[in-house]
């Protein structure tokens, strides 16, 4: 049985670490429980016959995932021959694609290039309560049995903090053949869904000849186990665990991850000291000019550039566990709880502590997903679907969970993604709709009415650009 690499809390568990420069300043990664990190390993080394490796697809340097920037520049310099671009997945289609030329390359893989989006093939259960009745697919991948679905690949790091594999969670789904139970989950289920999840993406996205085998499989899971990734340092604030600060993967590694433990924050979900979800990151209190539990107050522009900084970051603090706003039909959010209305903030749904995912596996619609989306989401397909029992209709650019379960009140549900090391991983949502961050505030703004004034919006964004 695979089984992650022990942990404690006393022990010391940085040995060496990876930094690279982003806009905002550098990002860094450790591993945890002793050891560099091996560049060299079979996370990093072709798997089939056409080149892909799992680093392909989940790059050290843009918090290992992919950002658009980063696909674009290999697609130049490889004039679009570098392993990730291939027509399995990498493509806007599977077929009636021309590769030829470099220009054919550039429009066959326009998402991968402008999006970073990979696309993946799902298909309706059979036992769905609902039926697919239109594909409008721009790129002629229209099949309504076999779904083009275009996601983000998650990072390959901070995986410790996960309650669910994938973003619509069918790493760890009795439906997909993993976890034979639907809850929460120990650290022998994770490795486990991780184990299946390699395999699967051997299969799928590296094409490999011979299935991965058991060494391989425990090699991959150990090494993404192993790593804690974060922003290490701001070009003005400068280091982020200065002055008392707590940001930076060190303090990730040493004493958020050995605290953690699914429902953590979540007092309706697993945890009976019930913190309060709305007080989610507490990195930056020592450089606050408040007393922690104050209200956000715009406090004098400093003259000094890093204190000018530091205070603006530990103010989107506030304004990310703090600013109240009416939560109104998120589905799996309202409706599983009952409640039309919620007055939440940030950290209501991105409750665990100093990491930002969900600490329990619930997936949630924010309408990311919905052609309503303010930040456009016409580059993707719409599926139109039919409730089989009441005939209500619903047009969406990814069923998402709904695949899975096959509900159609799962329809465009994802989980909660982990928020650290975010500076290097545009774009963002997991159908890239956002492609900064200031566009993800932007989207929260309108969706649910906050009324962000100007400075809010660059607090809150350099706090963002700090995880």
């Amino acid at each position: 049985m695979l089984a992650l690499p022990a942990f404690a809390a006393s022990e010391a568990p940085i040995s060496d670490r990876l930094s690279f420069p982003n806009a905002a300043g550098s990002q860094s990664t450790y591993r945890v429980g002793g050891g560099s990190i091996d560049l060299t390993g079979v996370f990093f080394k072709p798997l089939g016959a056409g080149g892909r490796s799992c680093g392909s697809c989940h790059r050290p340097a843009q918090g290992w995932t992919i950002s658009a920037d980063e696909v674009s520049a290999r697609f130049e310099a490889t004039k679009g021959l570098d392993p990730i671009f291939r027509s399995n997945d990498g493509s806007n289609c599977d077929h009636d694609i021309d590769t030829s030329t470099i220009n054919d390359r550039r429009a066959a893989f326009r998402l991968l290039i402008e999006r970073g989006l990979i696309r993946i093939v799902l298909r309706v259960p059979p036992n769905a309560d609902f039926e697919v009745v239109r594909v409008e697919n721009p790129y002629r991948c229209d099949d309504r049995a076999a779904l083009s679905i275009y996601r983000r690949p998650l990072p390959a790091t901070n995986l410790r903090f996960l309650s669910s594999v994938m973003w619509d969670s069918r790493g760890s789904s009795p439906q997909a053949g993993t976890r034979a139970l639907r809850g929460p989950m120990d650290s022998t289920d994770l490795a486990f869904d991780l184990a299946h999840q390699a395999l699967d993406a051997a299969d799928v996205h590296a094409q490999v000849a011979a299935p991965l085998t058991a060494q391989q499989q425990q090699a991959l899971v150990e090494f993404e186990m192993s790593l804690v990734t974060a922003q290490s340092l701001d070009h003005e604030a400068g280091s982020l665990n200065d002055a008392g600060a707590k940001g930076g993967p060190a303090v990730l590694a040493m004493d958020t991850t050995p605290a953690f433990f699914l429902g953590i924050n979540d007092s309706k979900n697993g945890d009976p000291h019930g913190i309060k979800a709305e007080n989610a990151f507490r990195l930056f209190d020592a450089w606050s000019k408040l007393p922690y539990g104050r209200v956000y107050t715009e406090t004098p522009n400093f003259t000094d550039p890093q204190i000018r900084r530091r205070d603006q970051i530990s103010r989107g603090q506030v304004l990310f566990n703090q600013k109240p706003f009416d939560i109104r039909d998120v589905s799996g959010l309202n409706d599983d709880l009952n409640l039309p209305s919620i007055t939440g903030a940030c950290g209501t749904c991105h409750n665990s502590p100093n990491v930002g995912n969900r600490s329990v596996a619930i997936e949630m619609n924010t309408g990311v997903a919905d052609p309503s989306n303010s930040l456009g989401v016409g580059y993707l397909p719409r599926f139109t679907l039919r409730n089989t029992s009441t005939g209500e209709v619903r047009v969406t650019s990814d069923p998402a969970r709904a695949l899975i379960t096959g509900r159609w009140k799962d329809t465009g549900k994802v989980k909660v993604p982990v928020l650290r090391g975010l500076a290097s991983r545009a774009p963002y949502f997991h159908n890239g709709s956002a492609r900064s961050l200031a566009d993800v505030i932007e989207f929260y703004d309108r969706r649910f009415h906050i009324g962000f004034s100007a400075r809010e919006k660059e607090d809150l964004l350099a706090f963002l650009e700090a995880l």
